[in-house]
């Protein structure tokens, strides 16, 4: 029980798996790491992002929180976004969140949590509130959940697209694109919510919707 052997014995499995179906998979993933995007996720366990895109390790840079919060102050998701960024120069920044949210829900009904998780989802709890009377306008309680968590989705591009570090991106023409989908649990599929900025003008449009 300590060693978790069941882990390692399937983590052995894979390596033997992946190497015998893709011969030289490791020795290449060996070199420098060239993604092609950015996934700033949830930490909710059943959202893999790699299993759920069908990509393979190497093509995502990977910053999971609970519910997706974009946070200036939050020290991890700016550093993995500079790295990103500035190092990676990856061109697209998924915001993902997924219907189903357990933050989302504890943030909806004022669900007491105390210490860091409380005052992580603040945020999320004052974007509620502030939509107020539009979500009390859905009789439908699970509507009202599926909602939030776009909307989330939704401010957290916002948030994301006025990052200093993004706008110095688009001020010295670097191609950045921020993006925002959803993902439902139950059916297994991405949905785009339709809102990409690939501009300071876009963010500023975003921002005065």
């Amino acid at each position: 029980m300590r060693l978790l052997r069941d882990l390692f014995d399937k983590n052995a499995e894979w390596a033997r798996r992946t190497e015998a179906e893709e011969p030289g998979f490791f020795t290449r993933l060996t070199g420098e790491q060239t993604p092609h995007f950015f996934w700033i996720g949830c930490s909710d366990s059943r959202v893999p992002a790699e299993q759920i895109t069908g990509l393979m390790p190497g093509d995502l840079f990977v910053h999971r929180n609970v519910a997706n919060l974009v946070a200036h102050q939050d020290l991890s998701c700016q550093a993995a976004l500079q790295y990103a960024v500035d190092v990676l120069r990856i061109r697209h920044v998924l915001v993902v969140g997924h219907h189903g949210c357990g933050g989302v829900r504890a943030a909806m009904n004022k669900q007491e949590l105390s210490g860091p998780a409380g005052e992580w989802l603040r945020p999320l709890r004052e974007l509620y509130e502030q939509k107020r009377e539009y979500f009390e306008s859905w009789s439908d309680d699970q509507a009202r959940w599926d909602k939030l968590c776009e909307l989330n989705v939704i401010a957290q591009v916002g948030a994301l697209s006025r990052t200093p570090l993004i706008e110095r991106a688009w001020d010295r023409g670097q191609e950045l694109a921020v993006h925002g989908w959803i993902y439902d649990l139950r059916d297994g599929r991405l949905q785009d919510l339709n809102v990409t900025i690939t501009s300071k003008a876009e963010a500023e449009s975003l921002s005065s919707s």
